[in-house]
């Protein structure tokens, strides 16, 4: 049962175009096969095709798998296209990309760790 908020341990998109017409147990063979990586780890995947005006997420919630369609009216997602490789993103990366930004932006501040007070 998909329960609010959902535990996602991490956010791994899919670099490069995927096939859409990909079925839930389609993409989960591809996230293993492809990445070797645990589809149903409770990590969200991400996927997008060669338009970049949609893309679909997978999930394991505990007891089956979600699977999350979106398409944009107006406008592309800046899919990374350079790498064929699932790359981990943070949830910040991720809000960049659904609204419409590069999930590297050159002017965002860095995490850092305090530094030590003497």
């Amino acid at each position: 049962m998909l329960t609010y908020p959902i535990e996602i341990k991490h956010i791994y998109i899919a670099c490069g175009y995927t096939d859409m017409r990909k079925s839930i147990d389609g993409l989960a063979a591809y996230v293993q096969q492809e990445y070797g990586l645990n589809p149903a780890d409770r990590s969200l995947f991400l996927f997008c095709g060669r338009r970049c005006d949609r893309f679909k997420a997978l999930y394991w919630d505990g007891d089956g798998y979600v699977l999350m369609y979106k398409r944009l009216e107006e406008g592309r997602y800046q899919w990374p296209r350079s790498q064929e490789e699932a790359r981990l993103i943070t949830a910040q990366q991720f809000r960049w990309l659904m609204e419409g930004l590069r999930i590297e932006q050159k002017t965002a501040l860095a995490e850092v760790k305090p530094k030590r007070i003497a």
